[in-house]
């Protein structure tokens, strides 16, 4: 079975913010919840604080979590109210049809492969010296975070249709940030960028840039997470199924990839 959790966070405890502030700690908080984790199962989750008093943790899982030790520790273990809601996923996984139309949510870190980036790091400097110019191969490319809301949009529109769903044109909501539109065709002055069409029922709702050290000690891990919320509709069953159950690009461990549905308003289940 797959479950579906969502867990209260407390942001005013030590260990909250401890958690809130690391994705590496939340990691292992996460973790630290199912049996077997983190070798024996892909775990996904997301932390939601559209509300900084309130914000909330969904994680999905394969096996039944636990996650009193997170409830304990870092939300409100004595007050009234479901703490950890833990739901089974089949029921929401039984409504996907093509044409079914969905609200969505989505973390997750854009990115694009470059041989050349133009401010490398010291590891990515030190990776280029150490290639040798009698090599007559291409060098492996740098995974590189797409910074700019304009590239992270066109990243996740460009995308969709091998993640088996298409984002329809917006009648109402106003561009997303960092694009420009004359008449229906947008227009960016960020160079990664594709022509992407008239305005889709899509926007980020946030963004933001992580940089920790791995496992506490190093190497450091930096990544761009963005925030995607709108209207989807579904065109291919199997691989939103697959994209809902394995996520959606690079950083999972970290607090991306996680796509969640809801159904729309007015709309039978």
């Amino acid at each position: 079975m797959t479950y579906l959790s969502r867990i209260r966070i407390n942001p005013l405890r030590a260990e909250s913010r401890r958690l809130l502030a690391n994705p590496r700690a939340m990691h292992g908080a996460v973790s630290g919840g199912v049996p077997g984790a983190p070798d024996g199962e892909r775990v996904l989750w997301r932390l939601d604080a559209d509300n900084p008093h309130r914000p909330h943790l969904f994680v999905l899982t394969r096996s039944k979590p636990d996650w009193r030790h997170i409830v304990e520790r870092a939300g409100w273990p004595d007050a009234d109210g479901e703490h950890a809601a833990i739901r089974d996923y089949f029921p929401l996984l039984r409504q996907i049809a093509i044409g079914r139309e969905f609200a969505f949510r989505l973390t997750a870190s854009p990115v694009q492969n470059s041989h050349a980036p133009l401010n490398p790091t010291p590891a990515q400097a030190a990776r280029l010296a150490a290639t040798s110019e009698a090599d007559q191969k291409r060098p492996r490319g740098f995974r590189l975070g797409h910074r700019t809301a304009a590239a992270q949009l066109d990243w996740f529109l460009t995308r969709t249709e091998r993640w088996g769903f298409e984002v329809p044109v917006s009648r109402t909501d106003a561009p997303a940030p960092g694009l420009v539109h004359v008449g229906d065709e947008p227009t960016s002055t960020d160079s990664d960028t594709s022509d992407i069409g008239p305005a889709r029922d899509v926007r980020i709702t946030a963004r933001a840039r992580r940089s920790f050290l791995k496992n506490g000690k190093g190497p450091r891990v930096t990544f761009q997470s963005a925030t995607f919320e709108g209207r989807l509709r579904v065109t291919d069953t199997a691989a939103i199924t697959a994209r809902l159950l394995e996520g959606i690009g690079p950083s999972k461990a970290y607090g991306c990839g996680l796509l969640t549905l809801a159904p729309l308003p007015g709309r039978a289940g």
